[in-house]
């Protein structure tokens, strides 16, 4: 059965935090159906605040494939870093959140991503982490939160988080890992040239 994975995309966004993901799951679909003759396990979903294009940082535009109001059924939402100043307060961004994360089977941030999820009280009293040089700052804003430094990803179950931009990628291969085998993990590594480093929790 193939796993939606959604992706929430906006202006500001750091380019290698969505795409580092996003090839990690497309390359591992990639992989298990052409080399393994799988069906495919994955279907990443960019989801945008509306159907124009986000501008990442440094002027990088992607266009969305769905909107908040409009996207397939998710089993994994994805938020995504970068400068979140724009949607961590965006009422129709955390409305849509805490209404998704009762139906998906895990939430999931990359960077600062962990700052919209924990305003959205989607982080509890968790452990998490984000980027190195904003961990201060997330454990400031939430002091509920155990913020785990020095780690690629920390994984609470129905959350997971990543360290900045590079572990996204390596987030995602422990994702790849989780929901289908360490085989596939490591041959989208290898495929994509990859030296995968899991240190996480």
């Amino acid at each position: 059965m193939t796993q939606t994975i959604g992706i929430l995309i906006f202006d500001g966004i750091e380019v290698l935090d969505l795409g580092g993901p996003f090839e990690v799951f497309s390359v591992a679909s990639r992989v298990a159906v052409s080399k393994r003759g799988e069906a495919m396990p994955f279907q990443p979903v960019l989801i945008g605040l509306s159907t124009l294009p986000a501008v990442a940082r440094g002027g990088f535009r992607v266009l969305p494939d769905a909107t908040l109001d409009d996207h397939p059924p998710l089993d994994v939402l994805m938020v995504a870093g970068g400068v979140v100043d724009g949607i961590q307060h965006h009422e129709a961004v955390i409305e849509w959140l805490q209404t998704q994360a009762q139906k998906v089977g895990v939430v999931a941030s990359v960077c600062t991503g962990a700052f919209v999820l924990a305003e959205a009280g989607l982080l509890g009293g968790l452990k998490v982490t984000t980027h190195w040089e904003d961990q201060p700052e997330l454990a400031r804003q939430f002091p509920e939160l155990s913020v785990v430094p020095e780690v690629s990803w920390v994984d609470q179950g129905r959350v997971v988080t990543s360290g900045g931009i590079s572990a996204g990628i390596d987030m995602s291969l422990h994702l790849v890992e989780r929901f289908h085998s360490r085989e596939l993990a490591l041959a989208t590594a290898k495929q994509m040239e990859y030296r995968w480093t899991e240190h996480g929790l």
